[in-house]
């Protein structure tokens, strides 16, 4: 698809769909980024559920079933990385300078580019639940409440890849990115991602329940019917669902126009 001929008078949702097909037809030519983000969660929970099952095992409770929910819930919160990651490289290969001469609206590349993640994580999240049941992971639920799982995923998976998207228009430097990226790594970890957060230090489990990705976790294992929320917690991981919510939308309601912002005015 060539998006320079596109004519002045195009419809934004027309210029959404043009930079959508140009970031799944990159996915496609360069697959690598998109198997190694979705291929790591597997090796995740065959690496924890197998090697560290029986040390991490916790009583009355199967710890592969606690698992893949985190591992689904890192999954939503890796859009930062995959965001910011190919908003760097578009920067550092002129694309974006290229798309701001195009007659065509400033908020269609973001918003082409989120829209692309959505729908590849929605797809690339099939291998991790086939895995996870193949583990002996079960929906425990009713099919509504795991709708509303997958669809709460996908919600932040949104949010956190507007996010990414900002960081890399800001840092606009491919290494620097891909660096900064592995840093995210470490967000799963400070969270009831992998472990739960019972037991930690006080000021370590306020940390922990306080991070987005124990929401979406505990959300989810909710959702699922693999575990009840704690009441003990902080408000987000005692309030999965509506904690997820809100974060997701905080996330979306500050870098939406930021990413918007900053794309147009190029690197002002």
């Amino acid at each position: 698809m060539n998006i320079g001929t596109a004519p002045a008078a195009r419809a934004p949702l027309t210029d959404v769909l043009a930079v959508l097909s140009r970031h799944l037809q990159r996915i496609k030519a360069a697959p690598g980024v998109m198997i190694l983000t979705q291929t790591m969660p597997i090796t995740m929970l065959l690496f924890f559920g197998y090697v560290f099952g029986s040390a991490l095992a916790m009583p009355g409770r199967d710890y592969r079933a606690f698992l893949v929910p985190g591992l689904l819930a890192a999954t939503a919160a890796n859009g930062i990385m995959v965001g910011m990651f190919q908003s760097s490289q578009d920067c550092q290969r002129g694309v974006m300078d290229r798309f701001r001469t195009l007659p065509m609206s400033r908020a269609a590349v973001p918003f082409g580019q989120t829209a692309a993640d959505l729908l590849t994580t929605a797809v690339g999240m099939v291998p991790l639940i086939l895995v996870g049941l193949a583990a002996g992971w079960r929906i425990e639920g009713g099919p509504l409440a795991a709708l509303g799982g997958f669809g709460l995923l996908l919600l932040l998976r949104f949010a956190t890849s507007w996010l990414g998207c900002w960081l890399g228009l800001l840092i606009r430097n491919e290494e620097a990115a891909g660096q900064l990226g592995s840093a995210t790594f470490v967000l799963p970890l400070l969270s009831s991602a992998y472990i739960p957060t019972d037991n930690l230090p006080g000021w370590l489990r306020t940390v922990a329940e306080w991070n987005p990705i124990s929401a979406m976790a505990s959300a989810t294992r909710e959702l699922f019917g693999n575990a009840s929320p704690a009441a003990d917690a902080a408000w987000p991981v005692a309030h999965p669902v509506a904690g997820t919510i809100i974060w997701s939308l905080a996330l979306l309601a500050v870098f939406v126009p930021l990413t918007v912002r900053r794309h147009a005015r190029g690197g002002e």
